[in-house]
C-alpha cells in the first residue's frame, strides 16, 4: 500500500513538472523533472529531458552528472563515461560523477582510472564507504595515489643559549661599580650622601668597591671621619679627651 502511495504520489509529481516544463521549456525545472523520471524508473524520459535542458544549459554541471547516471542506468557506459569525465574536467572534486565514474571503471577493469576516482572521494570523507569497498575489491590500498606533495616547513631555529643575560648582569655589576666610584669621588667634592651603603652593592664586587672608595678618599674627608669617631667615643666615655680634629 506504501509503494502505491509512493508511485501515486510520484506520478503526480512528474505530471505537474512536465506541465510546468511544457509552460516554460527554457527553464531548470527539467532537473526536478528528470530526478522524478529516475525515481519511476523511466530513464528514456530521463536522458531525453536532461539531452534538451543541457541544450538550453550547456556546461550544467548538475544536468551533466544526471545524464551520466541516467545514461549508466540505461546500460550506455560509453556515452556515461565521456559526459562524466567532462564534468569532471569542470569540477574535478565532483563526488557523484567519481563516484559512477568509479564503478564504470572497474567494471571496464580500467584500475589505475577507479582508483584515481575513489581516492578523490577518500580525500574529501576517508569514511566512504562504497569508495573503501571497491578499493578492496580491486586489492588496492586506500592511500595509493592519495599522497599530496607538501613543502618542507621552515625549520624552527634553534633557540640557543643567549649571553644576553650573563652580559647584563655584567653590565649590572659595572654599572654598580661605576656609581659606587662615582659615589665615592662625589663625598670628595662634599656630596657623601650619594655614596650607597657597603650592603646595597653586589657582593662580587664589595672588596674591590670599598678599596677603591679608601684609595680615592681625599684629606677633607678623612678628618670628617675622624672627628665622627671622636664624637661617637666621647658619647661613650664622657671623660675621652673633648679636642677634635682641625
Amino acid at each position: 500500500m506504501a509503494s502505491e502511495s509512493k508511485k501515486i504520489g510520484n506520478a503526480a509529481e512528474i505530471d505537474r513538472l512536465a506541465l510546468v516544463f511544457a509552460k516554460d521549456p527554457g527553464s531548470k525545472v527539467f532537473i526536478p523533472l528528470a530526478e522524478e523520471y529516475g525515481k519511476a524508473g523511466m530513464w528514456e524520459e530521463a536522458v531525453a529531458v536532461l539531452e534538451d535542458g543541457l541544450k538550453a544549459y550547456p556546461g550544467f554541471i548538475t544536468a551533466m552528472v544526471a545524464l551520466g547516471r541516467a545514461y549508466e542506468q540505461m546500460n550506455q557506459p560509453v556515452k556515461a563515461k565521456a559526459i562524466l569525465e567532462e564534468a569532471i574536467k569542470v569540477s574535478p572534486d565532483n563526488l557523484r560523477a567519481h563516484r559512477i565514474l568509479a564503478k564504470l571503471y572497474t567494471a571496464q577493469g580500467s584500475k589505475e582510472a577507479a582508483i584515481r576516482s575513489c581516492n578523490v572521494i577518500l580525500l574529501i570523507n576517508p569514511h566512504d564507504q562504497e569508495a573503501l569497498s571497491i578499493c578492496a575489491g580491486l586489492s588496492v590500498p586506500t592511500t595509493q595515489g592519495m599522497e599530496q606533495s607538501q613543502e618542507a616547513l621552515p625549520e624552527k631555529p634553534v633557540e640557543t643559549a643567549s649571553l644576553d643575560s650573563d652580559r647584563l648582569h655584567g653590565e649590572g655589576m659595572t654599572s654598580a661599580f661605576d656609581r659606587a666610584t662615582l659615589a665615592t669621588k662625589d663625598g670628595a667634592n662634599g656630596l657623601s650622601s650619594s655614596v650607597p651603603r657597603l650592603e646595597e652593592m653586589p657582593s662580587s664586587i664589595t672588596g674591590s668597591t670599598a678599596s677603591a672608595a679608601q684609595k680615592t678618599r681625599s684629606p677633607a674627608i678623612a678628618r670628617l671621619e675622624q672627628w665622627l669617631n671622636l664624637i661617637q667615643d666621647r658619647r661613650r666615655d664622657p671623660l675621652a679627651s673633648s679636642s677634635l680634629p682641625s
